[in-house]
């Protein structure tokens, strides 16, 4: 669950931050920047103290199926978008003015980097069932948008921050979705594991207590 509540706090700090983006892009910048830079350390300090919490109790309990894979005890992912926009968050509340020119590839770096995150998500949840082409798709098309942003700004010149914006809002938008699937898929994981080896569990106990006798 925190990881779910890790990733609905990211997603909701990039809805806001992509409707800012979308309404205000033209009034009160540097404002704005601040604020958004508020956001986005308040969102790095949650996505890292989840971080520790899990990895202070990933070596409590550890479970593996038959094939050998892990299925409780496992490391979480580190959290590459949270320290992304930690720093992102810092430097745009510190220097609003100084980073306004620079703002359209400040937020193409987090959409960068939150396909990457939401790339390393996925490939983690694999082990628990086989994700679908969709969930594939729109981190792919987000880190498209945020390369092209960064290496030719020119295709999106006349309105960058509108479609960084927008760009936000889908990532909240997968961010979320991806977040409920992974925890669906990891809960059936589970379920279907325990019945599967709760009866070859009866069995040998069963067998112990015939040898005994």
């Amino acid at each position: 669950m925190k990881i779910i509540q890790s990733s609905f706090f990211r997603a909701i700090v990039a809805a806001i931050v992509g409707a800012l983006l979308v309404k205000y892009r033209d009034q009160a910048v540097e404002k704005i920047t601040i604020a958004i830079g508020a956001l986005f350390l308040i969102s790095g300090i949650v996505s890292v103290v989840s971080y520790v919490q899990q990895s202070k109790h990933s070596d409590d309990i550890q479970l593996f199926d038959a094939d050998g894979r892990q299925l409780l005890g496992q490391k979480p992912v580190f959290p590459i978008v949270g320290i992304g926009s930690g720093a992102l968050g810092i430097i745009l509340m510190l220097m609003p003015s100084t980073f306004i020119k620079g703002l359209m590839y400040c937020f193409a770096f987090i959409v960068i980097i939150g396909a990457i995150g939401q790339f390393a998500s996925l490939t983690a949840a694999r082990r628990y069932a086989r994700i679908g082409l969709f969930y594939w798709i729109m981190p792919s098309l987000l880190l498209l948008i945020g390369l092209i942003t960064v290496i030719y700004p020119q295709a999106i010149a006349s309105a960058p921050l509108f479609v960084l914006g927008w760009c936000l809002l889908v990532y909240a938008v997968v961010e979320t979705l991806n977040a409920l699937k992974i925890y669906s898929c990891r809960k059936k994981y589970m379920r279907n594991y325990t019945e599967i080896k709760s009866p070859s569990d009866n069995t040998s106990e069963q067998s112990d207590t015939e040898a005994k006798k």
